[in-house]
């Protein structure tokens, strides 16, 4: 799905959508993200520009991000909006959403990890305080299908699980690592790939993006994030142990294939090897704090 080109047919759709007198041209692709085929296309008359992302054949997360978007309306600049969606695939062979464009662009290499951190952990705080009022209906129980942890932590969380599927539920991007978010200027300006979002407690969210921010940068900036997160929220994150644990059970098993995601944004240094080890590391420091 890796291709430098978006299909003629994607191109004339989204022309179409935009009420241009004439099909879309590719820009470039954009990186980030293994999982759709995203690029950015620009229209004229009017000149409009817009993201195509594309799924695999029988694929449900086009239908989910329209859902989701519909429902954020937005999110005050923070979220992409929807323009249209190809929920089966039937203009060009894939499910597709095309939406518009925010400015910035990821970067996962800052030359501040901490000040970075901060800013992603304010971010998220923010995302977190919209009420779920109006966006029930499209968004999924991210808890329901429980935990698929294995490795060392496994014992620990299964004991806890259910005390961690009781909390409050939040909106949760269920996504939200470094990748998913946009820079300009240094600063964050929005949050993409909405695929995944749900009703789930807090710690889902934080938790991952400290796993991310651990293997990115140590736990250093990991925990400067959960600092700002928390000094933004005006609370601390119940059970944050727990939650850690949590994340760091549930991607024992595929740890390394995190490294296509994080070579494609430039990090070539992180191999799989290197992400195990780090994996490893984190777990082992985490559970000796129980």
């Amino acid at each position: 799905m890796i291709d430098s080109e978006a299909p003629a047919a994607a191109l004339a759709w989204a022309g179409e959508a935009a009420g241009a007198a004439a099909p879309a041209r590719t820009v470039r692709r954009l990186t980030g993200g293994a999982h759709a085929a995203t690029h950015l296309l620009r229209t004229r008359q009017p000149e409009r520009d817009l993201v195509l992302r594309r799924f695999p054949p029988g694929d449900r997360a086009a239908a989910a991000e329209a859902r989701v978007l519909a429902a954020l309306d937005g999110l005050d600049g923070r979220a992409p909006r929807l323009v249209d969606v190809d929920a089966d695939g039937r203009r060009f062979g894939r499910p597709a959403v095309l939406i518009t464009r925010l400015p910035g662009r990821a970067d996962i290499t800052p030359a501040r990890p901490d000040h970075a951190a901060a800013e992603l952990g304010r971010a998220l705080a923010r995302l977190h305080a919209v009420p779920l009022t109006g966006l029930r209906d499209g968004l999924r129980d991210g808890m329901a299908a429980g935990s698929a942890a294995t490795g060392p932590a496994a014992p620990v969380l299964a004991a806890h699980l259910h005390q961690l599927a009781s909390q409050p539920a939040v909106l949760t991007h269920f996504d939200y690592w470094s990748g998913n978010v946009l820079w300009q200027g240094g600063h964050l300006t929005g949050i993409v790939d909405w695929s995944g979002a749900a009703r789930a407690p807090r710690g889902f969210d934080v938790s991952w993006c400290r796993l991310d921010l651990a293997l990115l940068h140590g736990p250093d900036v990991a925990d400067a994030f959960l600092a700002a997160y928390q000094g933004e929220a005006g609370e601390e994150v119940p059970d944050m142990l727990l939650w850690d644990l949590f994340a760091i059970a549930n991607s024992h098993a595929s740890v390394e294939s995190w490294q296509a995601n994080y070579q494609d944004l430039g990090r070539t240094d992180l191999t799989g090897a290197t992400l195990r080890r780090r994996h490893t590391e984190r777990t082992a420091d985490l559970l000796a704090r129980r």
